[in-house]
């Protein structure tokens, strides 16, 4: 349908406007401050073996600063055995410049995080609401956070659709009650 052929006598209605559908963004909550990642496979020998000299050597030679006011996140991406005191040296170091300093990587972080957001998040205020949870994100939002937000959400919406408003895909919907 080309412009030429819409009457210009009826106003233009949004319809998803007027839907009744409630938004929730999950990229509102996503932490603000920088993530920094630390690998130590970066630091083993051959990937797999801590050595321990070389280990201090590459730590006290490391340039820390560049972690200032970040959240560091910290793990090892080969199944490396690294001794518990390799974390705790890692930490050492780091602890004067990081806010913060994460065993995991940035999934595990990010789950966690939302996880204790939304342990606050109170689904009751939106008790009977038709719910959207918007989708595609420009953000890494973990589908653990997509799946605790449901789970808050379950007793009290309505219904429940991820997507964009335009296009939704049903989650959960409430049955109907039927009076007698």
């Amino acid at each position: 349908m080309d412009q030429d052929n819409i009457p210009t006598d009826q106003p233009l209605i949004n319809r998803v406007a007027n839907s009744g559908l409630i938004n929730i963004n999950l990229e509102d909550y996503f932490p603000t401050e920088p993530l920094a990642s630390f690998d130590l496979k970066d630091y083993l020998f051959k990937e797999l073996i801590l050595k321990e000299k070389d280990f201090r050597g590459a730590l006290k030679a490391f340039d820390w600063s560049q972690f200032k006011d970040h959240t560091l996140l910290l793990y090892c991406s080969t199944d490396a055995i690294i001794p518990s005191w390799a974390y705790m040296l890692v930490a050492g170091y780091a602890a004067p410049y990081a806010n913060d300093i994460y065993f995991g990587n940035q999934i595990q972080y990010l789950s966690d995080r939302y996880r204790e957001i939304l342990k606050q998040f109170d689904g009751s205020s939106y008790a009977e609401k038709r719910i959207v949870i918007k989708g595609c994100s420009n953000k890494p939002v973990p589908p653990a956070a997509y799946m605790e937000l449901t789970k808050k959400l379950i007793p009290y919406a309505q219904s429940i659709m991820y997507g964009e408003p335009c296009s939704t895909v049903p989650i959960f919907k409430r049955p109907r009650i039927l009076k007698k």
